[in-house]
């Protein structure tokens, strides 16, 4: 299964949640196209299990990110080859 970007997972899950707290009748459209939205991306059908999911994936790829970036900033102290006699 594709797994949508992080940063566009988490604006629909902000944007739905958002839109929700809102409670007005012209966002509740707007919630059920987001809720479609979060159920296609992370191959779900309730709304409540598409946002525990993407909560989830984006726990993950935080974890990711940060794991990531400690590595990347560790600096190598290798001179070059080695020989050996």
């Amino acid at each position: 299964m594709l797994m949508p970007h992080p940063a566009v997972l988490r604006t629909l899950v902000d944007e739905y949640e958002a839109t929700k707290a809102s409670g007005s009748a012209e966002d509740d459209t707007r919630a059920q196209d987001l809720a479609y939205t979060l159920c296609v991306s992370t191959g779900t059908r309730e709304v409540d299990r598409a946002l525990e999911v993407a909560r989830g994936w984006l726990a993950a790829a935080t974890a990711h990110d940060a794991t990531a970036d400690d590595t990347t900033t560790t600096r190598s102290t290798d001179d070059g080859p080695r020989v050996y006699a």
